[in-house]
């Protein structure tokens, strides 16, 4: 198996944790999301950014920026419809800053 490139991510989050606020409090798993991928649902879903631009900010290939996203949308879904708490946690990443051309948020 290779060994993973180092991804480049313009945002990390302030915070690790995404909790559902319920007065039950019933029994939740804990859904891990890696930096990489919550960097690859900014940029395609709330950037609206072409794969092809958003895997080359992230340096990595258009296959590889299609699984993030598939995987880190899966991770999201099922937290939301079974009331999960999302981690975010790990991967092989670099924060990068933004270059000129790239201000939009």
């Amino acid at each position: 198996m290779r060994s993973k490139k180092t991804r480049k991510i313009e945002w990390k989050p302030g915070w690790r944790y995404f909790t559902p606020v319920d007065d039950k409090m019933m029994e939740v798993e804990e859904i891990s999301l890696t930096h990489d991928e919550i960097e690859a649902i900014r940029l395609k879903d709330l950037q609206n950014e072409d794969q092809r631009l958003a895997a080359e900010k992230m340096n990595v290939s258009q296959p590889t920026f299609s699984r993030l996203v598939k995987d880190a949308r899966r991770k999201i879904a099922g937290a939301l419809v079974k009331g999960d708490i999302i981690k975010v946690q790990g991967g092989s990443f670099e924060v990068v800053k933004k270059s000129l051309k790239n201000k939009k948020q």
